[in-house]
């Protein structure tokens, strides 16, 4: 079964025919809200708003645990997150997609991991590639087949929020070799593996990141929200398209 787990500008899923839904409980607490359970294309599917239906929860605060442990327990192999960045490579511009392969995880005192007792047997999970190549092949091939330009690759920063980055941490991130920079990558993407879950986001660009274009001075948050609520048609429409048939995964 798929999730599809939103975030800024998509706290539900306009195109999702909704069968019922669910609160969950977990022992890791709460999730984010209530599970929506729906068809779209034909398919069984989940949606999770990340941050609330009223995105209430700011992103450190939000129980990464709780949602994909309830993910994984109603049966989920494969979880695509909807998530917005701010663009640092010079390409990446407001209103771009893309579909990360790399992360580098900047965030501090999140609940990381489902191995945090002494008396849980542990083990070291491969996070050489920490996103699904399968679920990202499908992601792409969606895109291009609904006719959605898809940049294919990047080093998605994740850092710890709410408040936005200054200009030279920014150049600091890019220094590292990341191309853009969001606040809800970590943990998500390693408990996903932690569950053997596929897991695979797409990036919407809605900023420059700070020091770079129209944000050189200060990032105009009227303008985020604006490409947001934009762009989530178009990754409305590549979703449909991962549900409309196997597509490889």
């Amino acid at each position: 079964m798929l999730a599809i787990i939103g975030g800024r500008g998509l706290t539900q899923l306009a195109n999702l025919q909704i069968t019922h839904r669910q609160v969950m409980r977990t022992p890791y607490g709460e999730p984010s809200g209530a599970f929506l359970f729906g068809m779209l294309n034909g398919n069984e599917v989940i949606f999770l708003a990340r941050h609330g239906f009223g995105y209430t929860i700011p992103p450190h605060l939000v129980n990464y645990r709780a949602n994909l442990w309830a993910l994984h327990e109603q049966g989920v192999s494969d979880v695509v997150s909807v998530a917005t960045v701010g663009g640092i490579r010079a390409d990446l511009r407001p209103g771009t997609l893309v579909v990360p392969d790399q992360i580098i995880d900047y965030t501090h005192g999140r609940d990381d991991t489902f191995f945090s007792t002494r008396n849980t047997n542990y083990r070291n999970i491969d996070f050489t590639l920490p996103y699904s190549s399968s679920l990202r092949s499908c992601l792409l091939r969606s895109a291009e087949q609904v006719q959605q330009p898809c940049l294919d690759g990047g080093v998605y920063a994740a850092v710890q929020g709410p408040r936005l980055d200054s200009s030279a941490e920014i150049n600091r991130y890019e220094r590292d070799g990341a191309d853009m920079v969001g606040m809800t990558g970590m943990p998500e993407t390693a408990l996903a593996r932690e569950l053997d879950m596929n897991y695979a986001t797409i990036a919407v660009v809605v900023n420059y990141a700070a020091g770079r274009g129209e944000s050189r001075l200060e990032i105009n948050m009227e303008n985020v929200n604006s490409t947001a609520k934009n762009a989530m048609e178009r990754v409305r429409a590549i979703l449909a398209r991962v549900c409309a048939e196997d597509n490889g995964r």
